[in-house]
């Protein structure tokens, strides 16, 4: 029994995640960082709707990965304090910081 609430906060992510795949996003308005050009390697971001965002790659524009609201403000948190900078990556070497 005291795995229920675990089970069912799996289900309810799972029923989150196949919802935000199964949107329609093929109208959404990509945004980028300002400054960058059309034909420099970029991240992509759309906004979806109940604060999820999608994001893709430039190169790769066909790759969509999607976060629930709580997924994109646990990412964007965590980048503000550092948790993804390159130089405090395990094993990442000079050339990884550049």
């Amino acid at each position: 029994m005291a795995d229920l609430p675990d089970e069912d906060v799996k289900a309810r992510k799972e029923r989150e995640r196949d919802e935000l795949y199964a949107l329609d996003i093929s109208d959404v308005e990509w945004h980028c960082a300002p400054g960058t050009e059309e034909h420099e390697e970029r991240v992509e971001i759309a906004y979806l709707p109940g604060g999820a965002v999608a994001m893709r790659s430039s190169l790769d524009p066909d790759t969509v990965l999607r976060y629930t609201e709580a997924e994109w403000r646990a990412f964007v948190l965590g980048a503000r304090d550092g948790e993804f900078d390159l130089d405090r990556a395990p094993g990442a070497g000079a050339e990884a910081g550049a």
